[in-house]
């Protein structure tokens, strides 16, 4: 398939390229030349998770990868399900926390491993990456142990749960992890400048396992699917996907679902107080505030990363702006959402309490409501346990971790520091 970089559309690379590339020039994102519909959505929504995976990505990938091998690759990657839970009458959630590290990014950190793994005739690889909570986890799990391949995860400081810390921080082996003095968007800047640093790219063999690399989100494109084909047929063409939004990501999986013709209806993108894309749908204004430490820290992101390819396929047509809205729910709000749920014997954690919240604002009588569940509440036992006055229980994956000695070194976010670390 033709990838094209977006900030300048001269760069165009293959899937494979992009993967390993991670970014284009300038920091440009790659993304699809052309996506073409899929015609036979209802015989593809009737297929077991797997097999249907394998067959829209085959297609979304322009066959670059047989369908044979991605079926192999996804049967490695995508070893759990993604079940949808009614909690209310026309409300659902969409659970992506049944992967190793109970979080939604685990779709997508898997199949970048078996893509890199599969693309890799170089020798050694140095995955670097920045984390707000949830992709540290994921990415360490999903590459540790695999020959030839280092990986160094950025986290910024004290600003993410102590058990999200646990999950990733305490591997060792081939899973490096720093934490740096200052905010997830400071941790992205220092990725940032690192790939554009042509000598250390060659050096280290740089690569990303952000949700900026493609082969991320492609992977996270198949659960919409999954999601819809758990609906009643007369009920798919009516669904509303409420997003908890950071770095937008899953909004760009969800919206390039779309355009392959899921029958999705629209679209919310939830955020908490850092709502810079709120206002910029309300004024047309791009106004990054400074970052605000919430709750819901995996979405305490200020400039979202994934933003420009959602902006690009609104502005080549592709999909329609006035099918998305997008809201801010503050501190007490989500709260609020948590107790709520937890009323309707659900227990959930800030982040699906944000959409769930966004989406019983916004939802109409004939429609039908997912809001993606993208963590376990154990990972944010502390905050949860504070909000509901209840003990949450730790799932096996968080107790095998709890008492382990976290292994990060802590560093300034300074890109010449970094830089010394990587080719030490």
């Amino acid at each position: 398939m033709l990838l094209e970089n977006i900030k300048h559309n001269d760069q165009q690379v293959s899937f494979e390229q992009a993967v390993k590339q991670g970014l284009g020039r300038d920091r440009g994102l790659f993304f699809p030349k052309q996506i073409k519909k899929l015609s036979n959505i209802d015989e593809l929504l009737a297929l077991p998770f797997i097999k249907r995976s394998s067959i829209v990505l085959s297609h979304l990938l322009n066959d670059e990868i047989s369908q044979a091998d991605l079926e192999d690759m996804l049967t490695n990657a995508f070893e759990f399900p993604a079940p949808l839970k009614q909690v209310s009458e026309n409300i659902h959630s969409l659970e992506l926390f049944h992967g190793p590290t109970l979080a939604f990014k685990d779709f997508g950190a898997r199949f970048m491993a078996q893509c890199l793994k599969k693309f890799n005739q170089q020798g050694q690889l140095t995955i670097l990456t920045a984390t707000s909570g949830d992709t540290g986890a994921a990415v360490a799990h999903a590459f540790y142990g695999i020959k030839d391949i280092r990986v160094v995860i950025l986290y910024p400081e004290n600003k993410i749960s102590r058990l999200q810390e646990k999950m990733f921080c305490t591997l060792g082996g081939n899973i490096e992890t720093i934490a740096v003095k200052g905010t997830f968007d400071d941790c992205q800047a220092l990725v940032k400048a690192s790939f554009e640093d042509a000598e250390l790219r060659k050096q280290i063999g740089l690569n990303s396992a952000n949700s900026i690399n493609i082969s991320r989100l492609f992977a996270q494109v198949c659960y919409y699917f999954e999601a819809v084909a758990q609906l009643p047929v007369e009920q798919r063409d009516k669904s509303v996907f409420s997003i908890p939004s950071g770095n937008f990501g899953n909004l760009t999986a969800g919206i390039i679902a779309k355009v392959l013709g899921l029958p999705i209806k629209r679209f919310i993108a939830a955020t908490n107080e850092n709502d810079t894309v709120p206002r910029f749908l309300t004024t047309g204004e791009w106004a990054p505030k400074e970052t605000v430490a919430t709750l819901s820290n995996a979405m305490d992101v200020s400039e979202p990363n994934n933003w420009p390819r959602i902006q690009h396929m609104m502005d080549l047509g592709w999909f329609d702006k006035n099918l998305l809205s997008s809201t801010m729910i503050d501190e007490d709000s989500s709260q609020m959402g948590v107790k709520q749920l937890y009323q309707n014997d659900y227990v959930s954690e800030p982040h699906g309490a944000i959409a769930y919240k966004a989406l019983k604002h916004s939802i109409e009588d004939d429609e039908v409501g997912i809001f993606l569940g993208t963590a376990h509440p154990a990972k944010f036992k502390e905050s949860v346990e504070n909000i509901l006055g209840e003990l949450i229980p730790l799932p096996k994956e968080l107790a095998a971790v709890a008492s382990s000695t976290i292994l990060s070194e802590t560093m300034d976010a300074d890109f010449d520091k970094l830089r010394a670390y990587l080719t030490a």
